[in-house]
């Protein structure tokens, strides 16, 4: 299992005293991309191949609090794949100190070439990293984004 360990921050806080909604879609996606990183594909590499990840809808659900200075471990898993790795669904998972899990965040996205401006197949390596993640229960089979006539 991919997990990074983090504190909430002073940024990370609502009106409410909790950490707010965006701060767990800014966690989730700098967890996605310390996974690609350690696997191979640092930011560079993404501008060097002229691809990046696009995220075409988020979903958080919440369970519980997190508040200031409180530490939480945040975990990455592959929830749903296309055969050739043009669409995924990650989910991250956010665990508090006391292991109660505070929220899952689930990213739907694909992969987009910078230049051309339309979704494309991962590099296999990039494909075989996605495919090394752990499943998660309700894991699905995703069709994929590549238009055949396009």
């Amino acid at each position: 299992m991919f997990e990074a360990s983090f504190l909430a921050g002073w940024g990370d806080m609502d009106f409410n005293s909790h950490m707010r909604n965006t701060a767990f879609l800014d966690k989730s996606a700098t967890v996605r991309m310390m996974f690609f990183a350690q696997n191979g594909y640092p930011t560079q590499e993404f501008m060097k191949r002229k691809i990046g990840p696009v995220v075409m809808k988020d979903e958080i659900k919440y369970f519980k609090e997190i508040r200031l200075l409180e530490s939480m471990r945040v975990t990455l898993a592959i929830a749903g794949l296309s055969d050739d790795g043009s669409r995924f669904i990650l989910r991250n998972e956010f665990w508090r100190a006391d292991e109660r899990m505070a929220a899952s965040v689930s990213s739907e996205g694909g992969w987009l070439d910078l230049q051309l401006r339309k979704f494309v197949t991962p590099p296999d390596a990039l494909l075989k990293a996605l495919r090394s993640l752990e499943r998660s229960q309700d894991y699905l089979a995703l069709p994929s984004r590549i238009k055949q006539n396009d």
